[in-house]
Order: C-alpha cells, then structure tokens, then sequence
C-alpha cells in the first residue's frame, strides 16, 4: 500500500502533527530506531532545522582551499550540498524514509516561510528525490489549524517560487561572504599572522549603520545653548512658557539650531531681565487629537516593543514567540512581516476576541465591550489581504495555558495590541498657547503645550497613564497675564543615541532610513536588511565576531567593527557596506517569491557583484593602496610596517604588535609611538575581561627567551617604572629617612615617585621606591617617612579599586624583602550574635529568595553548563537562572549580587554558568579575618552550588 511521506522541521512538530492527524487519520505508532511515526497511509518524520549546507571550498584533488588570493573567486558551476556533520544521522534516516518505495507522496510540513521551503528543499535536492510533492502551509500549531492546513494542501507548482527565493538567499549569502571573507582576510593576513575578517551581504551593511553613528558619536563636541523659562501668573492660576525665535527658519545642515535655543548668554540675559514683571498676551489654540491604536504585531515590531517594555534581545524575543507558537499553541506563526489580517478573517478574530473574555479576567471587560459594541468589523487597519503575503499578524489562536515568566510578558502584549485594534481612538484636547511679553524695544514670544486625555480608549488596556499631566491653567479672552519668574538656563548640545535593538531592527527594516510614520516605513520594508526571521541572528553574529558590543540596551560597533568599515572605504567597496543596495538584493528577493524576477538573473547578477568584490581586494592588494607606515622594524631593522586592521607587522620577519589591547583598539599613530618610543602614558579606554573600565599605559616589551615574541604589556600609575626608555625627570635629593632597622639613608624624590638607593633587601639587592600616587591617593611625604620608619603607616583612607571602582581604607605596609610598600586591611567589626551575611554561607539554591523579576534587568539566555538555555535577570541583590530550579522543593537558582565584598557583574556570571568556572578574581575579602584572597568561582551544574577555588601557593 502506498504512503505519504510528511517532513516536519523538528521533532515536536511531528509529534503534535501525528496527535492531531491520528484521531481523524488512524492512531499514529511510534517507530524510536527510524525516528518517525506511522499508521496505514501516513508516514510523520522530521529534520532537526537544516541537515545539508552549501558544501565547503575545495582543491582539484579534494584537499580544502586554501586561503589565499589566487584561488578567489570561488564560483561553483554547480552549489552542492554536503551533510552538517552533527546531523548526518538524521539526515540518513529522513532519505531513507523518503526514498522507501512505499513512499509515493511527500508532504512539506517545514515552517511556513522562506527558511522552511530551503529546509525542505536542500533535503529533497541533496537526496535526489524525485517524487510528487505537496506543502502543510500552517498559520498556526493548534488543532483546528493543522486539520485545516491539511484539507487544504498547497501543490508544488504554488511553492516553486518561494523555493527559488529561498535558493538563492542562501547561495547569494554563500557566495558573497566566502569570497569577501577570504578576500580580506587575504589582505588582512599579508603579513603577520592569520587574520579571518569576516563579512556579508547583510551583516556588514548592518555594521555600517552602527559604525556610522557610533562616528558621530565620537566626532561630537558638545555646544553650550541657553534658553529662556517664564513663569506667567493668571486669574486662574499660572503655567509655564519657553521663548522662542519668531524669526527662525530650519536649516537642515544645523539639526541643533532649533527655534528655542539661543547661542550667547548675554543675549539669553537680556530678554530674562527685560521680560521680568511685564505684563503679557495670550494667544491660544485648541484642537481635539484622535489616536488610533498601533497596528497588530509583525515580529520586528514585537521584537522593538520587547526590547522597550523589557529589555530583551531580538533573539531572545524571537524564542519566546517561537516557544508560543509551537509549544504552547497560542500564539500564531511569528516570523511574519505583516501587521495585517485577512479579509476574511472577522469570524475567526471575533472568536479569539471572545476566548480572551472567558480566559482572562484582567482583559475581560475589555473583550467584552468589544463583542457587545461589535467593533470586530472590517476596517483596512486591521483587515487588508493585499498586505499579506505569507503570513498575516501575530494574534492569539485562543487557545490558553498557563504561562509564566517571559512567555507571559511576550503573550500578554500581543493580547493587548490584538485588543486594542477593536477598541474607541485615545481622545485627547490639546492646548498651544503664545505669551507675547511687550516691554520698551521689544517683543517675546513663549510658547506652551498642554495636553488633557479626554477618554482613554485603547490605552486603558495599559493600566492608568503615568505620564505627566499637562493640564493648563484657564486664562479668559483679552486677560492680561504677568512675568512673575524668567530664568534664562544653560545646557549643552547631545551626540546622537546610540542604537538600541529596538532602533537598529527600525533601520534594518528601512535600510538605515529613519522613518516615524508607521504606514511609510510599511511601505519601505520591501527594501530592507535582512527578514525579520534572521534579523535577531544577523545582530548576535556581530557581537560574536565582536565587531559590535551590547552595553546594557545600546549595541556599539567596536574599534574592530569601524575600522572593517574604514578598510572597506579605502578599498573601494562601499557597496558591500552599503544598506540601500543590500536593500536592493532584498527587494529583487521579494520580486522572485512573487513570480516577478527570474532566479537565473538574480543569480548572475549575484555573481557579477561578488567577482567585482574580490577583484577590487585584488587591485588594492596590487597597487599599494595600503602604503606602509614609515617605522623601522625594532626586531630586525628593515623599514616599513604593514598597517592591518587587527595589527602592525613588519613585512620582513615575524614582529607583530596587535590592534586590540582589553577591548582598547589603537589608531595608526598610537601603534607608532608605541613602536617609536616604546611607551604609550596612561590612557582611558581598558576593560577588563569582566567588563571593569581601566586606565593604563602599554610598553613595548622584547623576547625575553628564543620562543617569546616581542608584544605590548600594561603598566599602571602605581608601577616603580613607567617607561622602559626611561624618559622620566632624574630624581633630586629630599635629604635623609629613617629607616627601620637600617638607620638614616638617602631619600631621593621624582615627579612620579619616592626612591632610597641604598635600601637594603633580602637577598642582598638594594632599592626601595613607592608611587607617589597609590590607586588614586597621593601619598605625602610624612606618611612616606611613618613607614620607612616604623614599618606601618596609619590607617589611611582614599584609595579606590581599579576592579571594582570603590574606595577602601588600608594601612601601607613596608614589605623589606621586595623594597616596596603593600596593603594590610583592619579587621571587620564583629557581627552582632545571630545575625547572617548571605555571602558568608555556602551558597546553594536553597538560599534563594523571592523577588518580583519583572522590575529586574533582562540580559537574555545563557547557555547553563550541562543544562540547557535559561534567561538570566538582574535584581537588586541577586542574580536569577529564571526556570532552573534544585532540589526537592525546586528552588530556583540565585546567585548574590556581591559576595566577599565582590560585585558580580554580568560577564563573571555568564562565564561562572556557561563554563563552570570564572576566571580568576582579585580582592575578596574574608568575612571572618578581613583578610583579602584571590579565588575562582565554581559552578556545580548538578548541585546548584556556588564555591570558592583557590590557586595553588607559590
């Protein structure tokens, strides 16, 4: 008898496809060693995402292709695939399954969207298939939706041009970045070392955009302006006005020239002293404002509202809405880019509506109005077939379960935007009014704008609006109003905000268009970076290659990130930076899924653009474009340096000085000075590996053994040497010190430290010298004498910890063996009987404590060891693993804020869970003795325990 082959994407999906279809179908019998399920006409497996990828580069004989130019362009008559090395067996069992004779149909079931045709696709092509085929086109995972999927399968033919789309996306995406990739990593690793420089069709446009900004952040100067504030008093009360120039005009080359900024203080001064206590007049305006709800949810809009509302990732945003549409069922499908639903789709919406009623109080008056007011009706903000394509809007399904955490937080907003869209416009009055102040010569004009919410409509589901009232006050026609306060105030001119995920996903959605208005950035979407189904993928690709970083919720491009964008400019390859061009290929893209590009086109074009990629690498490469910097070698005497974008190198042998020092890239002319002079002074800009700024200097060191290299090594304020060239003040006599055990000897005195030649050491070395500057705290000369004299000084206050950035008190203490000073710490005062320090216990998950994590600071999922993938939160006092939990009574895992006087920032907390083990951290100290140690944290996976590790003594 023969079947028909079903292929799901992943293995829950099968599951739930073979519950469903089994009880109309026949019971579905699980076959463990194939991986699939079947009864007498169907046959249910899955994939595990992609099985096959574009096969990787080779040489004539089989052997990988090595990373150079003359191999380049890599262009394939032919994209084969090969299998992904971890699903090998799957993929085995899948072909096996569809090559079986009884096999006579085959049904994609992959994820309705472009991803999930290729899914599909690469299998049946890889696997030379060649049977009918038919595609399970699903809106949603629920019951109903699957039944009605199936009744109505889609044929081949329909899918045909989403499966060209879906080709060439990933074979313009192989093409494009192994070749610009291998290009520059080509230039990049001409001399000294190998240097991967990773780019892409739309990962280095999107690095563009924040390279530019994070450009104009760092050219900013920030200007002094002043602005003119009243108070005006009426019968009816008083309110408060701005001056602005009546006279001024917008310059688009000046945005921070505006209206009411003036540039001179005297100026500012003068209207503020001839406007107090004149009388003025009143002009005024009032109109009603109607707010529409926002239109329903695409997934870039859910991923910027998330990002927002709770500071998650787009990622992370895009798992949870993943997570609901197929785990729990009640969301639907949300890779989509339509914030539309179908025309036919008012019975359906008005059952969902009704469901919210019956199954969530907290929204249910609201559902209900809806249904008894009947607003659930056609309306092109919400019912518009021409605006979908694939997919419509992310709604409901109406199907409820018990969620909690971030599935929570992700299903509520969507329930509230679904809602909102049937709901009355937010009704509001808004008030301008002038305030013409006449005084001898002259005439000011104040400017006030009130705004009162007459009837909240849609934004009652938002709870009570906690903005500011901007009730004003009444003033009646013809009423003359008095200046009783006029201040003329300074500030100063901001740079431009960083990007947030929530604008960058806005940018990437408009090719780095900045548009407000939501319907023209709709229309614009056609042209933009990326899908939203890979934009999330596209930002964590960059932070991983680090040429971006995430600082709270900004994303900044690193030193690395701008000068890839520098180095492309000098090449001549702004096209591969260039957000409306990629914008462009997404276009044509779109055109092709709609039957209106032909693939072969698109693809000979995709051709064209790559070769001229690597042949304009090639002639930079040839014509010395990239000329050397005039420095002579210091390892072997040749001259020139190569300039890269990671490092310095000499062209002749093996010297080398990296870019990149604890997160700090250096510019040409830092690198030269260090190479020049040996030293660069102390500088801000350092951070430690977790994430603690720091301020050093770097100096050139040489090989000191056969194997060592020359490199750049820290030193700080507080170091005997500063510069091995030695380019410091002599030091000058301060006459004798008395010396503990040693007597009078000669003190000596520089700009930067106290020096006694004579001192002896153990050992038989001389030599004492101390900072003068001691982590921030100078250190004068009586205390210098207290310990050279008695050993301790006393307790001194003041220093401030490089790690952690508090200030701590301690005793300098003369440490006679080395010929320099250490701290000792007082004791801690004893605690009162009873009383416990969470950070002195071991801590286990039993120690944890309930805390409301919706107001706490959402870093994303982590990776646990052993575990799994878990969101980690940010409280007060504690970090929170939310969803792993310990032990019978299943206590969740915490982990404190700060133990052993330590605060745990967010990167020793990545790496404790996701490695087991932090590095090594300086400065805890002992709550018994009050004694600083050193220790590794340890994660135990199995036990949810938290504990010290020591180093080995030396």
């Amino acid at each position: 008898m023969s079947k028909t082959l079903i292929i799901a994407e992943k293995p829950s999906v099968a599951a739930d496809l073979a519950r469903v279809l089994g009880k109309q179908l026949g019971k579905f019998k699980k076959d463990d060693s194939t991986q699939s399920y079947s009864n007498e006409s169907l046959i249910i497996t899955s994939a595990v995402g992609h099985l096959v990828e574009q096969k990787k580069p080779q040489t004539e004989d089989g052997k990988s292709l090595p990373w150079k130019m003359e191999y380049l362009p890599v262009m394939p008559r032919n994209m084969e695939l090969e299998p992904i090395d971890k699903s090998a067996d799957r993929l085995r069992k899948v072909l096996k399954l569809a090559r079986s004779k009884e096999v006579t149909t085959i049904v994609n079931a992959c994820d309705a969207g472009r991803e999930g045709e290729l899914i599909f696709r690469n299998i049946i092509r890889f696997g030379k298939i060649k049977k009918p085929i038919r595609r399970l086109w699903m809106q949603s995972m629920t019951d109903d939706s699957i039944l009605e999927a199936w009744s109505t399968l889609k044929s081949d033919e329909e899918m045909l041009n989403l499966a060209d789309a879906a080709v060439c996306r990933s074979e313009s995406d192989w093409l494009v970045g192994l070749n610009s990739t291998r290009a520059l990593t080509a230039l990049q690793s001409g001399v000294g070392g190998f240097n991967v420089t990773p780019t892409g069709r739309v990962q280095t446009p999107t690095l563009a955009l924040l390279a530019a900004r994070q450009k104009d952040i760092l050219a900013f100067t920030p200007e002094t302006y002043h602005e003119v504030h009243a108070t005006f008093t009426a019968r009816g009360g008083s309110y408060e006005g701005r001056w602005y120039d009546v006279s001024w005009k917008k310059d688009e080359k000046a945005p921070q020239r505006t209206k009411e900024r003036l540039w001179d203080a005297d100026t500012a001064a003068a209207i503020a002293t001839r406007c107090q206590g004149r009388p003025g007049a009143v002009q005024e305006t009032r109109k009603p404002v109607s707010m529409p709800a926002p239109l329903l949810f695409d997934l870039t809009s859910l991923q910027k509202e998330a990002s927002n509302r709770f500071g998650f990732s787009a990622r992370r945003t895009l798992q949870i809405a993943q997570e609901c549409y197929e785990k729990h069922k009640v969301l639907t499908y949300p890779r989509t880019d339509s914030k539309f639903l179908p025309n036919d789709y008012l019975k359906v919406a008005t059952r969902t509506v009704g469901a919210i009623a019956e199954n969530m109080p907290e929204f249910a008056a609201y559902a209900n109005g809806i249904l008894e007011n009947r607003s659930v009706r056609p309306n092109k903000r919400v019912f518009d077939s021409s605006k979908v394509s694939d997919h419509f809007a992310i709604i409901p399904t109406g199907k409820f379960v018990n969620l909690t955490g971030d599935a929570a937080r992700i299903f509520t907003l969507v329930v509230q935007r679904f809602l909102g869209v049937f709901m009355p416009n937010a009704e509001y009055e808004d008030t301008e009014r002038t305030t013409v102040v006449t005084s001898p010569g002259a005439e000011d004009h104040f400017y006030t704008h009130g705004r009162v919410m007459l009837t909240p409509g849609w934004r009652a589901l938002y709870g009570p609006d906690k903005r500011k009232k901007d009730e004003l006050c009444p003033v009646a026609p013809r009423e003359s109003v008095t200046t009783t306060r006029v201040e003329a105030t300074a500030d100063q001119t901001k740079a431009p905000a960083a990007y947030t995920e929530a604008t960058l996903l806005t940018a990437m959605e408009t090719a780095g268009k900045l548009v407000e208005d939501e319907d023209l950035a709709d229309a614009m979407k056609e042209r933009g970076l990326g899908t939203p189904a890979t934009r999330a993928a596209i930002i964590e690709g960059l932070i991983t290659q680090e040429y971006i970083a995430r600082e709270g919720k900004e994303l900044i491009a690193t030193r690395r990130g701008m000068d890839l964008i520098d180095l492309l400019g000098k090449i001549g390859l702004s096209t591969l930076s260039s957000p409306e061009l990629t914008g462009e290929w997404e276009y044509r893209l779109k055109q092709m899924e709609s039957g209106r590009l032909n693939r072969d086109t698109f693809m000979k074009d995709i051709r064209t653009y790559t070769t001229d990629i690597v042949e304009a690498v090639r002639d930079y490469m040839q014509n010395g474009k990239n000329p050397d910097l005039e420095l002579t070698c210091p390892a072997c005497g040749a001259k020139g340096l190569g300039s890269r974008v990671d490092a310095i190198s000499c062209n002749s042998c093996k010297f080398r000085i990296r870019r990149v020092h604890a997160g700090l890239s250096l510019s040409d002319d830092q690198l030269c000075e260090l190479i020049g002079s040996g030293s660069l002074p102390v500088m801000e800009g350092f951070r430690s590996k977790f994430g603690k700024p720091f301020k050093a200097g770097l100096r050139l060191v040489a090989p000191q053994t056969a194997r060592s290299t020359w490199k750049a090594e820290f030193y700080f304020d507080s170091d005997r040497s500063t510069d091995t060239k030695g380019e410091e003040a002599p030091a000058a006599s301060a006459g004798t010190v008395l010396v503990k055990d040693q007597g009078e000897l000669e003190l000596q005195v520089s700009d930067k430290q106290w020096s006694v030649p004579e001192f002896a050491q153990a050992g038989g070395r001389k030599g004492f010298t101390m900072s003068r500057t001691i982590l921030g705290k100078e250190i004068s000369e009586e205390v210098l004498r207290q310990v050279l004299a008695a050993g301790k000084s006393e307790l001194l206050s003041g220093f401030v910890s490089q790690r952690t950035n508090r200030a701590f008190d301690a005793f300098l203490v003369l440490d006679a063996r080395k010929g320099n000073v250490g701290f000792e710490f007082p004791p801690r005062e004893p605690r009162q009987k009873g009383s416990k320090d969470k950070a002195d216990k071991k801590f286990t998950a039993a120690s944890a404590t309930a805390e409301d994590l919706s107001k706490g600071t959402n870093h994303g999922p982590v990776k646990v060891k052993g575990k799994g993938e878990y969101n980690l939160i940010e409280t007060e006092t504690a970090w929170h693993v939310e969803g792993l939990a310990y032990g019978k009574t299943r206590k969740p895992l915490v982990i404190p804020r700060t133990m052993c006087e330590i605060e745990l920032t967010a990167p020793m907390v990545v790496q404790l869970l996701t490695k087991g083990k932090t590095e090594l951290i300086k400065g805890f100290t002992s709550h018994k003795s009050g004694k600083q140690f050193d220790a590794y944290l340890m994660f135990n996976a199995s036990t949810g325990r938290v504990s010290y590790e020591f180093p080995p003594r030396k």
